[in-house]
């Protein structure tokens, strides 16, 4: 049986351009990427759509021939063939090098035809496009016309949950002098320095050293090493390996025998005992800038008064708070939606998402880390429950900015642009930027209607205000920004929750 697909061709993406640098990784993500791979070989079945529809198509022979006709006419006016002149090749020629084409084109744009219209005369909202398989000549009885039958997913109707008492919490944190001070240390540690010391060893100090390792009295590739620079606790070496440099002084060698983990990403040496032969050469130890006037002017006040420089902290963590505390609540407003709103979603529109969110991670993966990602099996399978949660919430999201009029209004996204740019030297240089191109907007639109969304939903639930801890809110090592000079603002480390939701292959096809 013959399968016709109306389906536009999905190309994988493919980054271009020069190779990504090489950052080596540390020993425990090398372990956990190997961890990763042998976890997820195993694929459940997909279960069957609930949304799954089926329409039945006909196509009378004698229509399709006589449009298989005419096109091989049209071929017929300008094809060049030895012996004939330019639109006086023989219809049998045309035919027998076009025909198999000529038909493949004609019957596809007449199928194509034919189940748009008898979708939108069933009002249906078609998700992509179907698969379309011909029945067998003997099923249907009628050699006049062909029969085929189409299988396609629908859009749900969504009918958002009612959130009337539900409770959400409302994350809340007060800022003190105790988070500042916080603050200050972290933009210390930022711009720490290593001086060399002769001291012994200890966490934290970088280090280089020559090692030269053999298993079973043999060298080994990968075993060696001459002026290896790392720091101390970082996990860039085997834990059992820092352990030996601990304690040892620059100009000291030691030798150990070190036993490689059963979990170790190189197959050959899982379990292995391995003698090492270390040569420390130097020892650097961490040495944080006093709080004056170097470091307020690294932070970018001019004149380098601290009292300002505190003052410009204290602001840009306010900032930087409130954004953190909406965004966690955002995801308490999106998860209680999800909780009250039923919703089958379209299979099709869940691989979609997959496939975005997998070639998002191998791109991070290769700017960040510098990690060949083409080489490690990584499947849109993996990201299927966020890319579920992402094309529900964009589902219902949808309907409810329809519902309830919650469209972005300008004086909206222009309050927004300008407490973002207040984070810059030249505030209005960064309104400027956001409005010479409309398309700079649209991300800022984008955050406005989801935060309709959230007040929306807030004014109808039972909010509780929930108490959040500072380390745990600000989750990673680094001050808020340094006063920025340029207008080339940077991505908010918030993912938004809502997906794109694709237009019905009805409404592409009007």
């Amino acid at each position: 049986m013959e399968e016709t697909k109306l389906t536009e061709d999905n190309e994988a993406a493919q980054t271009g351009g020069a190779e990504a640098p090489q950052v080596e990784l540390t020993e425990a993500e090398r372990t956990e990427l190997a961890e990763i791979a042998e976890m997820m070989q195993v694929e459940d079945a997909p279960a069957p759509s609930a949304l799954e529809r089926h329409l039945d198509l006909a196509i009378s022979v004698a229509d399709l021939e006589k449009e298989v006709t005419l096109r091989l006419k049209r071929i017929g006016k300008t094809l060049k063939v030895d012996g004939f002149r330019p639109g006086k090749v023989p219809e049998k020629i045309v035919r027998q090098q076009y025909g198999e084409q000529a038909r493949y084109e004609a019957l596809n744009e007449m199928l194509q035809k034919t189940f748009n219209e008898t979708a939108r005369a069933q009002n249906l909202r078609v998700v992509g496009y179907p698969n379309v398989s011909e029945k067998a000549p003997e099923a249907t009885g009628t050699p006049e016309i062909l029969e085929f039958s189409a299988v396609f997913e629908v859009f749900p109707d969504v009918k958002p949950g009612d959130l009337t008492g539900v409770e959400i919490k409302r994350p809340t944190l007060e800022i003190g002098q105790t988070e500042i001070d916080k603050t200050v240390e972290l933009l210390r540690e930022q711009h720490m320095r290593y001086e060399v010391t002769d001291l012994p060893v200890q966490m934290d100090d970088r280090v280089k050293l020559d090692f030269f390792g053999k298993r079973d009295g043999l060298s080994f590739h990968g075993g060696d090493s001459t002026d290896a620079v790392f720091i101390v606790g970082e996990g860039s070496m085997l834990p059992e390996f820092e352990k030996v440099i601990i304690g040892m002084r620059a100009g000291e060698t030691r030798s150990s025998e070190i036993t490689f983990p059963e979990k170790h990403y190189v197959k050959e040496l899982k379990g292995q005992t391995v003698t090492f032969d270390i040569h420390l050469k130097e020892v650097e130890r961490e040495v944080l800038p006093e709080i004056d006037e170097d470091l307020a002017k690294a932070f970018g006040i001019d004149d380098g008064d601290v009292a300002m420089m505190r003052t410009e902290i204290e602001a840009n963590l306010r900032r930087e708070v409130k954004k953190r505390l909406q965004e966690k609540g955002k995801n308490h407003v999106m998860d209680a939606i999800l909780k009250v709103t039923p919703i089958d979603i379209p299979k099709l529109l869940i691989q979609r998402e997959s496939q975005d969110l997998m070639h998002s991670a191998i791109e991070e993966m290769e700017e960040i880390a510098g990690v060949k990602a083409k080489n490690l099996p990584i499947k849109p399978e993996w990201f299927a429950a966020k890319a579920k949660r992402r094309v529900g919430l964009g589902l219902i999201l949808a309907e409810i900015i329809k519902d309830n009029g919650l469209k972005a209004q300008p004086a909206q996204v222009r309050a927004v642009i300008e407490e973002m740019a207040q984070g810059y030297e030249n505030p209005e240089e960064v309104v400027r930027w956001y409005y010479a191109e409309p398309h700079r907007l649209t991300d800022i639109e984008a955050g406005v209607v989801e935060d309709n969304v959230v007040a929306w939903a807030l004014d109808k639930a039972h909010i509780v205000d929930d108490p959040v801890d500072f380390d745990e809110l600000m989750g990673q090592k680094a001050p808020p920004a340094a006063v920025t000079k340029s207008p080339a603002v940077t991505e908010s480390p918030y993912e938004p929750e809502s997906a794109a939701v694709p237009e019905s292959r009805e409404e592409e096809a009007q």
